[in-house]
């Protein structure tokens, strides 16, 4: 019975790892196993339910009252008023006329119009969504491979969950405790990363095997100059500007990251009224849209800050430093093992699930980690290591949206998709994709200068 005891809180990740499964909503398994291993807890001995009444404190204090996570509701509705605007398929149409000479031109304007619109949205689910409709029949009738073409607008469309400004750097920033804005610059940089390994994989496969990706037309797009610079300034200077206003007044510290993102939400009604785009219906759908988004987000809050606080009172995390000092593990074995747990649970579990579960726990163990020196100093303003991990996670997690059996990029591209496109072959041009995601992780790890640089020259470290 003191085994039981002693390793309560791995049999209640266990429970919550089980129930996952049943498809009910996470906010109601997180709480629910909170308030049953709270229970149990205090027959044990080692949990008093009196206990339990700080969980609405917390809840408050650690969720509610943040300013921080106002951004998300604001970012939520710049998204989903993007996708309505027009703006996406006028950006595609334009990146397709300037690529149509280079091998896998197709594909590279997806990979291009991917990484732009993750600078606007950050929402995985619109954005996947949203190319698939527009690019995918186009990529079909030009004869391309269905896996390259799936693989693509795959991993092109999970971009925005790294490239700032985005959802779960917002969430992260605010679980860590660590300046958003320094998270937005620190994630800059891999995020392109991420995007130039699919562009250069792209290329070099289209031009090795040009049957995968047949030359587009000649003759598409405008027939004058003056055409050709009317499509390039409705196209390519809205978002653009967007991007500027949104991510410039953060980095150049007119803004928060709030106030930016109500800068954004403003600027895509503009934008959404520049296409003539802007009635009634399409601004009370994106209200809809956004209210439903950004309650699923929080009530998964208020479940993990009760399951989080459960879990520390009954020993969790006592009980995973005693492992780790017992292993005698060095840090890079346990920054190793923690980089392939976070891969493992992307199979199965969202990255909301994994981000509210595991990041605070084992981040605070990270940051006592010594690595050598190979991370480096900043002069007392954020510890770097713990932005270092932050982002590591987040390379991570964009897996997570592309690994079978439950890759939410790919339930949603399958969902609109014609009905010839089979998930098997979907699940085929996922995998190199994935392995360039891991050799970017891959790469971060080694050359920590790639997330840690920029942030430093910005904060004139």
């Amino acid at each position: 019975m003191d085994i039981l005891i002693h390793y309560m809180p791995l049999l209640m990740f266990a429970v919550l790892a089980v129930l996952l499964f049943t498809g009910y909503p996470v906010a109601f398994i997180l709480g629910g196993v909170a308030l049953l291993f709270a229970v149990l807890g205090d027959w044990a001995g080692v949990f008093r339910l009196d206990q339990i009444q700080l969980v609405p404190l917390r809840i408050y204090g650690g969720t509610m009252a943040s300013l921080v996570l106002v951004a998300i509701p604001m970012f939520t509705f710049m998204g989903t008023m993007l996708e309505k605007s027009g703006v996406a398929s006028d950006l595609l149409e334009a990146l397709q006329v300037l690529l149509r000479r280079v091998p896998g031109g197709l594909a590279l304007s997806v990979t291009l119009m991917g990484t732009i619109m993750a600078a606007t949205t950050g929402i995985i689910g619109a954005s996947v969504v949203m190319m698939t409709l527009m690019a995918l029949p186009v990529m079909m009738k030009a004869n391309y491979s269905i896996p390259l073409a799936t693989g693509t607008i795959a991993a092109s469309g999970t971009l925005g969950i790294l490239i700032p400004p985005s959802i779960m750097l917002v969430i992260m920033s605010d679980l860590l405790s660590v300046p958003v804005g320094t998270v937005f610059i620190a994630a800059i940089v891999p995020g392109l990363l991420l995007a130039l390994l699919y562009t250069f994989y792209i290329f070099f496969l289209c031009r090795w095997k040009p049957h995968l990706a047949p030359p587009m037309a000649e003759d598409i797009g405008p027939s004058t100059r003056a055409e050709f610079w009317r499509m390039i300034f409705r196209s390519f200077l809205p978002p653009i500007l967007l991007i500027v206003a949104v991510l410039g007044s953060i980095f150049a510290g007119i803004a928060t990251p709030t106030e930016a993102s109500g800068v954004g939400a403003a600027g895509s009604v503009v934008l959404a009224a520049f296409n003539r785009r802007l009635n009634w219906s399409t601004l009370m759908d994106v209200c809809v849209r956004s209210a439903l988004t950004g309650a699923m987000l929080f009530g998964i809050f208020v479940g993990a800050t009760a399951f989080s606080f459960v879990f520390k009172s009954i020993g969790g995390e006592e009980l995973i430093i005693e492992f780790i000092e017992s292993s005698s593990a060095g840090p890079w074995s346990i920054l190793f093992v923690l980089m392939a747990m976070v891969f493992a649970l992307g199979f199965f579990f969202d990255w909301i699930e994994i981000t509210l579960i595991v990041l605070p726990i084992f981040a605070p163990i990270v940051g006592l980690l010594d690595f050598g020196g190979h991370v480096g100093e900043w002069d007392g303003v954020t510890t770097p290591i713990v932005i270092w991990f932050l982002i590591l996670v987040a390379v991570n997690l964009q897996t997570s949206f592309l690994t079978p059996p439950f890759g939410f990029a790919l339930f949603y591209l399958k969902g609109v998709a014609p009905p010839e496109v089979k998930i098997q072959q979907i699940y085929a041009g996922i995998i190199p994709f994935v392995l360039l995601q891991v050799l970017g992780l891959t790469l971060c790890v080694f050359f920590p200068a790639l997330v840690l640089w920029l942030p430093s020259f910005a904060l004139g470290g």
